[in-house]
């Protein structure tokens, strides 16, 4: 399986507990496209939103492509996700019903040259938790150092 990452939200495991990820389509104009082939996008402070029955990405941004001219994009517009109806249904019944959030983790081309968004069913960290976070972290990286210094 190759696939050529564009953008990441490594964020997202930092202020979040990722719980269930799915992969969506996500509708795009050509202008976008081309953007995206440059490798130019930030999924960072995005997220994805219920727009009646149908999901969205909000928020993403990907910037207008220069040689598009006057048939460019808006770079921060609400752009459709494509998803399997029950997916939709258990994402949507999982913020109503849970107050989970749905958090783009992974923006990528897939093997047949189509973009791909990896979303993953969140539950927000507390303080706490993100502390915890970052001395498990912090211990990892020492115990590497440790084991790469006994030889």
């Amino acid at each position: 399986m190759t696939t050529k990452l564009i953008a990441e939200n490594r964020r997202a495991r930092f202020d979040y507990f990722l719980e269930e990820t799915f992969e969506a389509g996500i509708s795009l104009t050509g202008s976008e496209v081309k953007s995206l082939r440059l490798g130019k996008a930030n999924i960072a402070e995005s997220y994805a939103g219920a727009d009646g029955r149908e999901l969205s990405l909000v928020n993403a941004y990907i910037p207008e492509y220069g040689p598009a001219n006057r048939f460019n994009h808006e770079p921060r517009r609400p752009r459709r996700l494509l998803l399997h109806r029950k997916q939709i249904d258990k994402l949507l019944g999982a913020v109503h019903r849970d107050g989970r959030t749905i958090v783009p983790t992974r923006l990528y081309w897939n093997e047949k040259g189509m973009a791909k968004l990896e979303l993953a069913l969140a539950k927000g960290k507390s303080a706490p938790d993100k502390r915890q976070t970052v001395a498990d972290r912090d211990w990892k990286r020492e115990q590497g150092r440790l084991m790469r210094d006994k030889g």
